[in-house]
This record gives structure tokens, C-alpha cells and sequence, in this order.
């Protein structure tokens, strides 16, 4: 397991202003970005390497359009080579714009890089 989670924080919060590893506390600074890592675990081991699988989840909210904001995203998580696998619009009782976006990458171990598998 390696953790990358300072490194998609970051990212994001080299591009937006409200950024979370929790529930959003403030709501007047939008859109408001959560982060969450929902996977990180052993890809494969050898005698010779070991990589590590993650993915995270991003939502994000808005009183307008999340579009924007989610091309933001893709520009800013890309960077790290996190590959976007999911991307959705989903209902918010609250009556604002939330979308929900998963990413995933393998990262080697031993250079600490993040890739896609072919």
C-alpha cells in the first residue's frame, strides 16, 4: 500500500478553493470538492516489485453547472496519472448540482510512479 493522498490533495487544491477529505463544512466558497480514497491495495507482488492499486472518489457540488469543475478535475488528476472511471450526475436533495467522479491508477512501488496498466 502507498498512500498518494497528499498528492491528489494537492492537486486539487491547486485549483479550487474548498477542498475536502470530508463532508463540506463551507458552502459559500463553491464549488465545494470532496476526496475520498476508496481502494488501495496490493496489484501485484513479486521477488522483484510490488505495485499498488487506488482509487478515489470525487464529488463535487455546486449551486450551477458541475462541468466546469469536473473538467478541472480530470485536468488536475490526470496529471498524476489517475484515470478517470466514472463520471455522474446525481440527485442532491439539497437542490444543488452534485457529481460524482471515480479515478483509479497502479503505482510502482519502487519509483513511486502512478500508471494505467495496458
Amino acid at each position: 500500500m502507498k498512500n498518494v493522498k497528499d498528492q491528489v490533495y494537492a492537486a486539487l487544491d491547486a485549483v479550487f478553493e474548498n477542498v475536502t477529505d470530508q463532508y463540506p463544512k463551507d458552502w459559500a466558497a463553491l464549488p465545494a470538492v470532496q476526496y475520498t480514497e476508496e481502494d488501495n491495495k496490493v496489484y501485484e507482488r513479486t521477488d522483484k516489485e510490488e505495485k499498488s492499486y487506488v482509487r478515489y472518489r470525487v464529488d463535487i457540488w455546486n449551486n450551477r453547472s458541475t462541468s466546469e469543475a469536473a473538467m478541472q478535475v480530470d485536468a488536475a488528476l490526470s496529471k498524476l496519472c489517475l484515470v478517470r472511471i466514472l463520471c455522474k450526475d446525481t440527485p442532491d436533495p439539497s437542490g444543488m448540482k452534485h457529481k460524482v467522479m471515480r479515478y483509479e491508477g497502479i503505482i510502482d512501488m519502487e519509483s513511486e510512479q502512478v500508471f494505467w496498466p495496458d
